[in-house]
């Protein structure tokens, strides 16, 4: 990708941030079947840590956050899985894919007939992932640069999440969301691969699974993962 790639970013930050986001996602990333979800293709990187290095250049800021948007991490492949095998958990349905990294989960909503999908993210470059995956499967994902977690989500009908108890800060923030829109209604389903922070008595268990991810993202090959119901 090297100078190609250098060229095509270039060319397109003289049409506007959003441009330069969507083409540095295209050019850091290969279009390819997710591994335990062939159904969805993404756009996904190999090299976390390179490709980390280089969003914080291209930020000019160091101590960004991990680019999630360019790999399928387990929770959201435990998701994404238990969507497309119980596609009556979103069909006709508003869905919202909450912290959707690279709309993995949204597209996998989107490719079981939800009426309406958005995907919220509060990474630029997530969300131009998520319309660069959308369109490469040929579904409909409306992604938002936004931080929803004062709301409740709605109108939508349905709220997923994938791996989102992974730091006591973030799961003190997910859980008072994910109870209001269950509160008011919502199905809440999340997927967790065993993080210390999510609190298993407010969920009930819908399947497990062993998800195989990427060797340096994780302290392992395969992950195991449970897909989980928020009680109302």
């Amino acid at each position: 990708m090297g100078n190609d790639a250098a060229t095509i970013e270039a060319a397109a930050a003289a049409e506007g941030p959003a441009a330069a986001d969507t083409a540095f996602v295209r050019a850091h990333t290969e279009p390819g079947p997710v591994p335990f979800v062939p159904e969805v293709r993404l756009r996904m990187a190999e090299d976390a840590i390179a490709l980390w290095e280089l969003t914080e250049r291209a930020r000019g800021a160091e101590g960004l956050a991990p680019p999630f948007w360019a790999f399928p991490w387990a929770g959201g492949v435990a998701v994404a899985r238990y969507v497309l095998d119980h596609p009556e958990l979103v069909a006709g349905l508003r869905v919202l894919d909450l912290a959707a990294g690279s709309g993995l989960v949204g597209v996998a909503a989107a490719l079981r007939g939800a009426a309406e999908v958005r995907a919220a993210e509060i990474d630029a470059y997530a969300v131009a992932s998520i319309a660069v995956n959308a369109e490469l499967n040929g579904v409909a994902v409306h992604a938002e640069l936004a931080d929803v977690l004062d709301g409740d989500g709605a109108p939508c009908e349905v709220v997923l999440a994938g791996d989102v108890f992974y730091e006591r800060a973030m799961a003190a923030r997910f859980l008072p969301f994910l109870e209001r829109a269950a509160a008011r209604g919502a199905t809440v389903v999340v997927g967790d691969p065993g993080r210390a922070y999510l609190p298993r008595g407010r969920f009930t268990a819908l399947a497990e699974y062993a998800v195989p991810v990427a060797a340096d993202l994780e302290d392992t090959a395969v992950k195991t993962t449970t897909v989980w119901s928020l009680r109302p």
